[in-house]
């Protein structure tokens, strides 16, 4: 019987864990822990700098294993497609992870629950908080189950910011660029926050750990909101 949302979420993913309380930290923003000053609270920077790596390690042995004629420098930049920021926000997205996300009132009402720094963040966590609950397999069935079959369609989206320049060189006369609006975080963790601007109207706005992903998603946002336009 179902008794509680981290229940609810280990039914729907067929995964127990043995310590709730990981599972809880894996979804806790460092937010929520500020305003809830309880000294066993934890939030998941550590789980996210753990699931990184273990990530990163069962990517690499998926790759290697499956693509066995593929060279090194083809194998490393498919690594870096699946892990990245944008990839990682999809499959928190397909796996509804932003539903159990525990922030604090303010970030909640930033519209911290959908930025794409944080989703990222919470997927690695909880991959982390997998790991310590029961080690690398279940690990590995976990992303056999919901990551891999979708990982080589999901690294190979478009390229969003040459979509969107060659969009403008048809359609409309005005100078694209691409401006860096905020920076945030400590230095190990940047998070950049850029707006694509067509003349002087901000057509979309991405954040990211680099200014590359970051510019990726505003040129997304920009693109489907001049389709709208045109479909208008």
């Amino acid at each position: 019987m179902v008794t509680s949302k981290w229940d609810e979420l280990c039914e729907r993913l067929e995964i127990r864990f043995t310590s709730l309380a990981l599972l809880r930290q894996a979804f806790t923003h460092a937010s929520y822990r500020n305003e809830h000053k309880r000294p066993s609270l934890e939030d998941n920077e550590r789980l996210e700098f753990l699931g990184d790596a273990v990530l990163e390690l069962i990517v690499s042995e998926f790759l290697y294993k499956t693509k066995p004629t593929m060279p090194e420098g083809e194998l490393t930049r498919m690594r870096a497609a699946i892990v990245c920021e944008p990839t990682l926000v999809r499959f928190a997205r397909d796996l509804q992870f932003d539903q159990f996300i525990r922030l604090g009132r303010g970030e909640e009402r930033s519209g911290g629950r959908n930025r794409a720094a944080l989703l990222a963040d919470v997927f690695e966590a909880f991959i982390g908080a997998l790991y310590l609950d029961q080690g690398l397999e279940p690990v590995r069935v976990f992303l056999d189950r919901y990551v891999f079959p979708k990982a080589e369609a999901y690294a190979n989206l478009k390229d969003y910011k040459t979509t969107l320049q060659e969009w403008v060189q048809q359609h409309d006369p005005r100078t694209l660029r691409y401006v860096i609006a905020e920076e945030r975080g400590p230095a190990h963790a940047k998070e950049f926050v850029v707006q694509v601007l067509l003349g002087d109207t901000v057509m979309g706005e991405g954040s990211g750990r680099s200014k590359k992903e970051a510019e990726q998603q505003a040129a997304s946002m920009a693109l489907t909101k001049l389709s709208e336009h045109h479909e208008s």
